[in-house]
């Protein structure tokens, strides 16, 4: 109990000594390539590898991830994964690839990471504000338009149970609007690295798998469902797997 308390103590301190190192980085590499960058992939992609230098610093956690990227990371895609934990955030942006996130409103009022995610460029939303997700939405496929992948958990919410809950169709809707192909990500592990209303870390073992996209060229509206239930399916069987390994 000590050593898990000193820890997480650590850790925290850690993290906040990199945000406060990452903040300045951000900022220079937003402004210098804000004349040409206008998806602010650079500026994104930097901010997420501040969670890499975090994960070094805490002996607690091991981080994998396996599968295969595109090879054109610059073709935009609307990524999906179950979400076990806040720390799949961290774990998904080891990943060597930007994708803009669709975050709760309550990330951008923290100071410091909040304004890198705004010069990121992620996108936010307000919980059971319909005119917010009708902007969420319309910023989502503003991003995909200059050429970089959306990000979105389509459980809407973590599992309190580990357990995968149902899709919601939102992140479908996009993909067939957009035109876009959905890529999938299976996370393991990290329910243990940060339990729900507990601020100590704990050990953990966890990957992202990348999985094989899916296209979604001649889909309409009427396909949400099928292919919402197919990613689904496609990430439950490789959870499996991956539980099994």
């Amino acid at each position: 109990m000590l050593r898990r308390s000193l820890l997480s103590i650590w850790s925290w301190a850690a993290l906040v000594v990199i945000i406060i190192v990452w903040l300045p980085l951000v900022f220079i590499t937003w402004l210098v390539t804000l004349p040409f960058d206008r998806g602010r992939y650079a500026a994104g992609y930097l901010f997420r590898k501040l969670t890499v230098a975090h994960q070094v610093l805490t002996p607690m956690w091991k981080f994998r991830t396996s599968g295969e990227l595109p090879s054109d990371k610059r073709r935009p895609y609307v990524v999906v994964a179950n979400h076990e934990s806040f720390v799949d955030i961290l774990l998904i942006s080891h990943l060597p690839i930007e994708m803009k996130w669709l975050s709760k409103e309550t990330f951008f009022k923290f100071p410091a990471v909040g304004w890198m995610m705004r010069m990121a460029g992620d996108i936010r939303l307000v919980r059971g504000d319909r005119a917010s997700g009708a902007a969420a939405m319309k910023a989502c496929h503003d991003r995909l338009k200059k050429r970089v992948s959306v990000m979105i958990f389509p459980e809407g919410t973590r599992s309190a149970d580990g357990t995968l809950g149902s899709f919601k169709d939102g992140a479908f809707r996009l993909a067939i609007e957009a035109k876009a192909p959905i890529l999938p990500l299976a996370l393991h592990g990290t329910r243990t690295a940060l339990r729900k209303h507990d601020w100590r870390l704990g050990d953990a073992h966890a990957e992202v798998r990348v999985l094989e996209p899916i296209s979604t060229d001649g889909l309409t509206e009427a396909d949400i469902p099928a292919l919402r239930e197919k990613v689904r399916s496609v990430i439950a069987a490789e959870l499996e797997s991956m539980k099994a390994a």
